[in-house]
C-alpha cells in the first residue's frame, strides 16, 4: 500500500500537469493578418513588417498571411472581423489611429470597439505643426495666441482630408488652448503631406499639420521649422531638440500608433499570448531594427491599457468631432 499510494498521486499530479498545459494556446498551422487598405500603405506594413518578426522569433509554426482588405477606411475589415471571423485565435488585424478615429465618428455603421479585441501596439508617428524657416511665429503658444485673436489669421495645410487625422491634430491643440470657434480655423486638405509641405514652404499656407517622419526632408533642409511635437515625452536621436506641445503648456498629444485587434470570443489564453507576443517584438532587436529603418518611434501598450487608451481616444474624437460639427 506503501508503494503503490505515491504512484497513484504521481499519476493523478500528470495527468493535471498534462490537461493545465494542454490548455496554454499555441498557435498553429496558417496565421492571417488583415491588412485594411490595398498593398503599400500603413497598415500594409504594419501586417508585413510584424509577421517577418514574429517569424523570425519563432513565435508562430509557419509564415504569417498578410490578406490585403481594403474599403471603407478600413470598415470592411472591421465588419469582416466581427461578422465572420469571431473566435479566430489565428487573425492579426492592423489598426491605427485612423481606426480609433472612424469608429469615434461613427463611420463604422453599428459597430463599436467593444465587438473587438485590443491587442497592443508597437510604435507611432507622432504630429507635429511646423511653420516656413521664414515665419512670424516662434513657438506653439504664439502661434496659438494668435488664433485666440482671430480663429482665421493661421491656414493649416495637411494631407488628411478634412476631420481625418491631421485635421485633428491641430483642433485637438486649439481646443487645449482655449480657443473657441474651433470650425472657423481653416484647414486645407492636400493629397498627401508632402504637397502640404509645399504649401508652407512655398508661402502659401501659414502652418502644415501632419506626422514627424513624413517631415524629416524638410526639416534636414532647414526649410521647415517644427514648433512642436504631439508626443508625451521629447522623441529620442536626431528629433530630441524638438519641444513638446505639452512643454509648451499645451496638452495635445496625437500619435498615430500602429497596432492590432483581433475577433471577440476568442479564448483568455490565447488573447494572452498574442499580447506576451506583441511585448517580446517590441523588446527585440529585430523590431528596433525596423522601428529605425521606417521612422516609427517609441509607443508601446499591452492589453488593459491599450483598451484603455483606445477608448479614451476614440471618447476624445467623437467630443471634438462634434465640436467642429463633422458629427451631429
Amino acid at each position: 500500500m506503501t508503494m503503490k499510494t505515491p504512484i497513484k498521486l504521481l499519476a493523478a499530479l500528470t495527468l493535471t500537469l498534462s490537461g493545465s498545459m494542454a490548455m496554454a494556446f499555441e498557435p498553429s498551422g496558417k496565421v492571417e493578418c488583415l491588412a485594411p487598405a490595398d498593398p503599400g500603405g500603413g497598415w500594409d506594413f504594419t501586417c508585413r513588417s510584424v509577421g517577418k518578426v514574429l517569424e523570425e522569433l519563432d513565435l508562430v509554426p509557419r509564415s504569417v498571411q498578410t490578406i490585403n482588405m481594403a474599403g471603407a477606411g478600413g470598415g470592411v475589415a472591421y465588419a469582416h472581423t466581427v461578422s465572420k471571423r469571431a473566435g479566430d485565435e489565428q487573425l492579426l488585424v492592423a489598426a491605427s489611429t485612423a481606426t480609433t478615429t472612424r469608429l469615434a465618428q461613427g463611420q463604422f455603421q453599428g459597430m463599436d470597439a467593444d465587438m473587438v479585441n485590443w491587442i497592443g501596439a508597437l510604435g507611432a508617428d507622432y504630429g507635429i505643426i511646423a511653420v516656413s524657416k521664414d515665419s512670424e511665429y516662434q513657438d506653439l503658444p504664439a502661434l496659438m495666441d494668435a488664433l485666440k485673436e482671430d480663429p482665421r489669421a493661421v491656414k493649416f495645410a495637411g494631407g488628411s482630408a478634412k476631420g481625418g487625422w491631421d485635421h485633428l491634430k491641430v483642433l485637438i491643440a486649439a481646443q487645449d488652448a482655449g480657443i473657441e470657434n474651433l470650425p472657423r480655423i481653416p484647414y486645407l486638405s492636400y493629397n498627401n503631406g508632402g504637397e502640404a509641405m509645399t504649401q508652407v514652404v512655398g508661402g502659401h499656407v501659414d502652418a502644415f499639420t501632419g506626422d514627424i517622419t513624413e517631415a524629416q526632408g524638410f526639416m534636414e533642409s532647414g526649410d521647415l521649422r517644427v514648433l512642436a511635437v504631439l508626443s508625451e515625452e521629447r522623441l529620442p536621436g536626431e528629433f530630441s531638440d524638438i519641444p513638446t506641445a505639452k512643454e509648451q503648456g499645451i496638452d495635445a498629444v496625437g500619435p498615430n500608433w500602429r497596432g492590432f485587434y483581433m475577433p471577440a470570443d476568442i479564448s483568455d489564453d490565447a488573447k494572452q499570448y498574442w499580447v506576451d507576443a506583441m511585448d517580446t517584438i517590441y523588446e527585440s532587436e529585430e523590431w528596433k531594427q525596423v522601428m529605425k529603418q521606417n521612422g516609427l518611434m517609441p509607443f508601446h501598450m499591452s492589453a488593459g491599457e491599450f483598451e484603455s487608451f483606445v477608448k479614451q481616444q476614440i471618447d476624445d474624437i467623437e467630443s471634438l468631432s462634434r465640436d467642429i460639427g463633422l458629427i451631429q
